[in-house]
C-alpha cells in the first residue's frame, strides 16, 4: 500500500465530517452550535494544539459520554486523528482546524466544559511571547469560552514556561486553582487519566517532570 500524500490527506479531511476547516460552510456556522454538531447536549472539552490529537482520542475512549474537540492548524495531523476516530467509530471526536488566535470566533461565550493545552510549543525567547498558548491574551480567550465552573488544564515539562504561566495567571480572579511541579508523586495524578502520550513517555523516561495545574477562573 502506497504512503497516503499530504494532498491526499486534505482530500479525505475535506470529505471527513468530524473535520471542521476553512472552507467547509460550517465552519463559519459551528460557534455556538457544538451541541448540534453532536447531536447532544454532553459536556465539551478542547485540547489546544492537539497534534495528530493523541490526547483527544484517549480522553473520548476513556469518556463516551463527553464530547471532544482537538484543535491544530496542520491539515496532516489533523487527518491522522480524524481517520483513527472514524475507523474506531468514536462519534464523539472532531477536529477544528484553525489557528488557536481565532477561538473566539469558533465557540461562544461559555460554549466548553473544558480546556486541556498538553506540551505547547515553549516560545522561550522573549520575541516569542505573543505566541506562547498560555500568555495573557490566549488566557483570556480560554476564560471567555468556558463555563463559570469549567476547568483548564495545563501539562508541561517546561519548567520556565510553567513558571511564565503562573506568574500570567496573577493577572486573573481564579478559584479552585491547584499545581505540582512533579505530576507524577502527586495527588493530582488521578487527573491524568492514566493517559500518557508518546513525547511524555520519551521526556519522563530521560528524567524529566511533568508539571500540572489546574483552576477556574472566576466572572
Amino acid at each position: 500500500m502506497s504512503k497516503i500524500n499530504k494532498l491526499e490527506k486534505f482530500a479525505q479531511n475535506k470529505a471527513s465530517r468530524n473535520v471542521i476547516e476553512p472552507g467547509k460552510e460550517i465552519f463559519n456556522e459551528i460557534k455556538g452550535h457544538w451541541s448540534d454538531f453532536f447531536q447532544n447536549e454532553n459536556d465539551i472539552v478542547i485540547e489546544l494544539a492537539c497534534g495528530w490529537g493523541e490526547y483527544t482520542i484517549s480522553l473520548a475512549e476513556k469518556f463516551p459520554n463527553k464530547n471532544f474537540i482537538g484543535v491544530d492548524i496542520k491539515g496532516d495531523r489533523v487527518w491522522r486523528g480524524s481517520q483513527y476516530a472514524q475507523k474506531n467509530g468514536l462519534d464523539n471526536v472532531a477536529f477544528l482546524r484553525t489557528h488557536i488566535i481565532e477561538i473566539l470566533n469558533l465557540f461562544g461565550k461559555d460554549e466548553v466544559d473544558e480546556i486541556w493545552l498538553t506540551f505547547p510549543d515553549p516560545r522561550p525567547k522573549d520575541r516569542d511571547e505573543k505566541h506562547r498558548l498560555s500568555n495573557k491574551s490566549f488566557l483570556e480567550k480560554y476564560r471567555q469560552i468556558l463555563k463559570p465552573d469549567g476547568w483548564f488544564r495545563f501539562k508541561t515539562d517546561n519548567t520556565n514556561l510553567f513558571e511564565y504561566t503562573l506568574q500570567v495567571l496573577t493577572d486573573f480572579p481564579i478559584r479552585d486553582h491547584e499545581f505540582t511541579l512533579d505530576l507524577y508523586e502527586s495527588p493530582l495524578l488521578k487527573d491524568h487519566h492514566e493517559i500518557k502520550t508518546k513525547y511524555e513517555r520519551i521526556w519522563t523516561e530521560k528524567g524529566e517532570k511533568v508539571k500540572y495545574m489546574k483552576l477556574r477562573f472566576k466572572d
